[in-house]
């Protein structure tokens, strides 16, 4: 018979407006078999660190126009991507014991129906298990993909980087400098400016909560104007990077976690620039990108082995931890790619 135990899970209260709280989301008790059904493929997982994402934020909003994603339900566990070990089985790709890193569950166990394609065996276990929440995973491809698909820098361009020192703002600066770009970052206190320069490596950075005139503040960071503008936060950085781009420059839209938690999102007043500096500005998904995972994956690991690429985490610890480390990314809380232990491995 298969084992019965306890299975504490986070789930979403109620859809939110404006800026979540802590009490729009619980960790219930319920229990759980571990064991897939007879005959199906499913798998089930023990959960052993889950990421925290800024994208998330809009799927705790109910959207009469489906969006890209599906909304949570209120009362159903929160999902997203996470690191797991295989505790049960009835696919041939997976077996007891493999570790995997994918969609899942905010809880202990998850019982995963179809985990093809949303899970992936992890290739490189020599790195910490939870670098697949991030630089090996959903948050590297991101960066990945979105700069050298979207972007397509350059050797010498001049690349600027919103929310920097974030999950995927650290890899972008730091495969911008393999590529022999000059890079300069974004960050919202002088802790995560030191480390854009230090840690990371960009040639410059700034505090944006600092500065009165962001335009100004980017003019005296790129005199010669911007190349490539990798835009994590929209709203008024997006503004003033506008008038700063050199001709013919590119931006890539990854994400504005400034806009998330606003009934109404900011304008942009600066748009004749696309067309009076011929600029391109173009979105993404990762999900363009799958089919490159295991290219970006091999490419990483190397990086990560010869110092080339560093990653910071904040990693807290626990389920109960997990509410306050999702809402504290919209605060700027977090230092580096924000995830949760949920049990060592």
């Amino acid at each position: 018979m298969a084992a019965v135990v306890t299975n504490r899970r986070v789930i979403l209260k109620r859809y939110v407006t404006g800026l979540p709280s802590e009490d729009d989301m619980e960790v219930v008790t319920a229990k759980t078999t571990l064991a897939v059904p007879a005959g199906s493929e499913a798998v089930m997982v023990k959960n052993l660190y889950v990421s925290c994402d800024p994208y998330m934020r809009g799927r705790m909003t109910h959207h009469e126009v489906p969006s890209y994603v599906p909304d949570y339900v209120p009362g159903e566990v929160i999902t997203n991507c996470g690191v797991m070990k295989v505790v049960s089985s009835g696919h041939p790709d997976f077996k007891d014991g493999d570790l995997v890193w994918g969609v899942t569950g905010w809880e202990e166990y998850t019982l995963v129906n179809n985990p093809k394609p949303y899970l992936h065996k992890i290739n490189y276990p020599e790195f910490p298990l939870s670098y697949y929440t991030g630089v090996l995973g959903i948050a590297g491809l991101t960066a990945y993909g979105g700069f050298f698909e979207v972007s397509k820098p350059k050797k010498g361009d001049y690349v600027f980087v919103s929310a920097a020192s974030g999950a995927v703002g650290q890899i972008v600066g730091q495969l911008a400098k393999i590529t022999g770009c000059y890079v300069v970052g974004s960050a919202g206190s002088d802790e995560k400016v030191k480390l854009l320069k230090t840690k990371f490596g960009f040639h410059d950075a700034f505090n944006y909560k600092k500065e009165l005139d962001l335009e100004g503040a980017l003019k005296r960071c790129f005199p010669d104007g911007i190349d490539i503008y990798f835009d994590n936060v929209g709203g008024a950085m997006l503004d003033a990077v506008l008038p700063n781009m050199r001709i013919g420059g590119k931006i890539t839209i990854c994400g504005m976690i400034s806009q998330y938690n606003l009934e109404r999102p900011d304008g942009v007043r600066n748009l004749f620039y696309l067309f009076a500096k011929s600029l391109r500005m173009e979105g993404f998904l990762v999900s363009n990108y799958i089919a490159i995972y295991h290219r970006y994956e091999k490419e990483m690991a190397g990086y990560l082995r010869e110092g080339k690429v560093v990653y910071v985490e904040d990693i807290v610890e626990g389920l109960e931890a997990a509410p306050a480390a999702l809402i504290g990314l919209f605060t700027g809380r977090n230092v580096g790619k924000q995830l949760v232990t949920i049990a060592w491995e």
